[in-house]
C-alpha cells in the first residue's frame, strides 16, 4: 500500500496552514494519533524512552498521546500508562516539557478500560466492570500473555458516578502533568464506547435502553472532565462502526448523530475515527459546527492506514479542519518534514509495535540526519 503520492500530483499545502483548536493556536493541521505503544513502566508511570519518542514527533501540529487510564480499575493491559497518582503525574513531566521545549502541543488521551481487562489487571484481583455483565469477545494483554477478557461486574449506580468523577480527577491530573489538554477516548470498546454500544448496554435504568440513555454516561464524563478544565483544552474521540474489543455496532447511524448534537458547543474538537462511512462523517460534519479533527478512513476497515492524499482532500473538501495520522507518524517521526518533501518514507514495522524496548520506538531515522561533530564522525 502506498501510503503518500509525490508532490507532482498532490498539493499538501493545506496541512501547513495554522489552525485554532479550542484556545490553542497550531502551527499545522497534522494531529498525531493516539498509538499504544506498550513502552511505560510496570506501574503505569512514564519513562524516558517514552518522552524521546515524543519530542521526536513534537513538530504535528497536535499530539495526542496513547490512552492513560484513569484509575486503577480502568486499567486495561500492561505496560499502559496511567493518569491518576502522583507518581504518574510526575513521570508524564519529562514527556510534555520536552515537547513544549520543542515548540510542540500535547493532549492526553484519557480512558477506562471497562470490560477490556482481566482478573490479574484489577487492584483487588476481581473481574472488571462495564454496563452490563456481558464479557467483550476479546483478548487482552497480561503478564500471562493474550488472555480472554473475562465475564465483568455491572456497574452500580453510585460506581458509574465515581467512574465519571475518575475522568475529572484525571483531567485535573493532566494539567498538573502539563499537558495542554485531554480527549475523552470514547471509542474502541472502553467503556464510554460499551455504554454507547447496545449489545454491551442492556441495562434498563437511565444509562441504558434508548439512544438518548446510552449516550448520557459520555455526555456526563465529558462534562465532568470539561469542569476539571475548562471546555476549550477538552477534546473527544469517538468511531462510529468501529467493532474494536467485541463491540457490535447496529446504530451509529443514530446514535452518534444524537450524541454530536448534544455535545457542548465550546468543546475543543470532535475526533471522529473514521471506518469507511463518508455519508455519515459528513452528517456529524454538519452537526458539530467546531473544530472537527479527522482519522480518515474512507475505504473501510480493510483499507489500511490513512494516507497523505486521505488527509489533503478531508481539508480540501471541507470535511475536517486538521487531519488525525497514526501508522505514518509511528515510522516517520519528522512526519511534517517528510510531507513537505515529498518523502521518501520509512516503512512501519509491526513486530515491534507492541514488544517493548527501543526498537521500532524511537531509531525511526529522520530524513535529514543531524550534523555530526568532528569526533562523532570518527
Amino acid at each position: 500500500m502506498t501510503l503518500f503520492q509525490s508532490p507532482e500530483t498532490l498539493n499538501t499545502s493545506a496541512l501547513f496552514d495554522e489552525v485554532t483548536i479550542g484556545d490553542l493556536k497550531l502551527a499545522n493541521r497534522l494531529v498525531m494519533a493516539p498509538l499504544t505503544r506498550s513502552r511505560a513502566n510496570a506501574d503505569g508511570t512514564a519513562n524516558a524512552l517514552m518522552a524521546e519518542h515524543y519530542s521526536q514527533r513534537a513538530a504535528a501540529g497536535l499530539i495526542v498521546s496513547e490512552s492513560a487510564y484513569v484509575s486503577a480499575q480502568g486499567k486495561s493491559a500492561i505496560k499502559t500508562p496511567g493518569l491518576h497518582t502522583d507518581a504518574h503525574i510526575a513521570s508524564w513531566r519529562q514527556v510534555t516539557d520536552v515537547v513544549h521545549a520543542r515548540g510542540g502541543r500535547i493532549f492526553a488521551q484519557l480512558v477506562h478500560a471497562g470490560r477490556v481487562s482481566h482478573h490479574d489487571l484489577q487492584p483487588d484481583g476481581g473481574a472488571p466492570v462495564a454496563p452490563s455483565r456481558i464479557a467483550a469477545r476479546a483478548k487482552t494483554f497480561t503478564a500471562s500473555g493474550m488472555v480472554p477478557c473475562p465475564v465483568p461486574r455491572p456497574l452500580t449506580g453510585r460506581q458509574i458516578q465515581a467512574a465519571i468523577g475518575s475522568f475529572a480527577h484525571a483531567a485535573q491530573a493532566a494539567a498538573h502533568a502539563g499537558f495542554d489538554g485531554i480527549e475523552l477516548h470514547a471509542g474502541n470498546g472502553y467503556l464510554v464506547n460499551q455504554f454507547l454500544d447496545s449489545a454491551a448496554n442492556q441495562r434498563s435504568d437511565r444509562y441504558g435502553g434508548s439512544v438518548a440513555n446510552r449516550i448520557r454516561f459520555a455526555l456526563e464524563a465529558l462534562e465532568a472532565a470539561a469542569g476539571a478544565l475548562g471546555p476549550q483544552r477538552v477534546g473527544i474521540r469517538i468511531a462510529p462502526w468501529n467493532a474494536a474489543f467485541g463491540m457490535e455496532p447496529d446504530d451509529d447511524d443514530v446514535l452518534y448523530p444524537e450524541l454530536v448534537r448534544s455535545l457542548p458547543s465550546d468543546l475543543a474538537y470532535l475526533h471522529v475515527r473514521e471506518v469507511g462511512d463518508r455519508p455519515l462523517t459528513q452528517r456529524l460534519r454538519e452537526l458539530w459546527r467546531g473544530p472537527l479533527i479527522l482519522n480518515p478512513h474512507p475505504g473501510g476497515p480493510e483499507a489500511g492506514a490513512a494516507t497523505v492524499e486521505q488527509a489533503c482532500q478531508a481539508l480540501s473538501c471541507g470535511m475536517a479542519d486538521a487531519v488525525c495520522l497514526g501508522t505514518l507518524f509511528l515510522a516517520n517521526p519528522d512526519l511534517p518534514a517528510r510531507i513537505a518533501a515529498g518523502g521518501p518514507y520509512n516503512e512501519p514495522d509491526p513486530t515491534s509495535f507492541y514488544q517493548g524496548g527501543a526498537a521500532g520506538y524511537i531509531d525511526y531515522p529522520p530524513l535529514v540526519q543531524p550534523d555530526l561533530t568532528p569526533a562523532q564522525a570518527a
